[in-house]
């Protein structure tokens, strides 16, 4: 199945969702390439930025699931790279 490379933004305002959040992530983790999290103290928040590699409805489903919990906002940008085989079947089509 082809994946997708994918960051996955999210802001957590309520820190009562970040055990249900890290349950989520824990789900996921074969999909996970990185994570960086951002306490930031003053504005009383939590900013985590996910980079993934899974297939479309996968990133879909993870970012919809984690949006879904009180206080936290996601946001999902996704990659224009394609698959590296797809990219070589197209480059020998144009090569004739």
């Amino acid at each position: 199945m082809e994946t997708r490379v994918a960051i996955i933004g999210i802001i957590v305002e309520d820190v009562e969702s970040v055990d249900k959040l890290n349950n989520i992530l824990h789900n996921y983790g074969q999909y996970i390439i990185g994570r960086m999290g951002i306490p930031y103290r003053e504005k009383g928040i939590n900013i985590i930025s996910l980079a993934v590699d899974a297939p479309q409805d996968i990133i879909s489903a993870l970012s919809g699931k984690l949006g879904k919990l009180p206080g936290v906002s996601t946001k999902a940008v996704y990659s224009k790279l394609k698959d590296k085989a797809e990219n070589e079947g197209s480059n020998e089509t144009t090569d004739r």
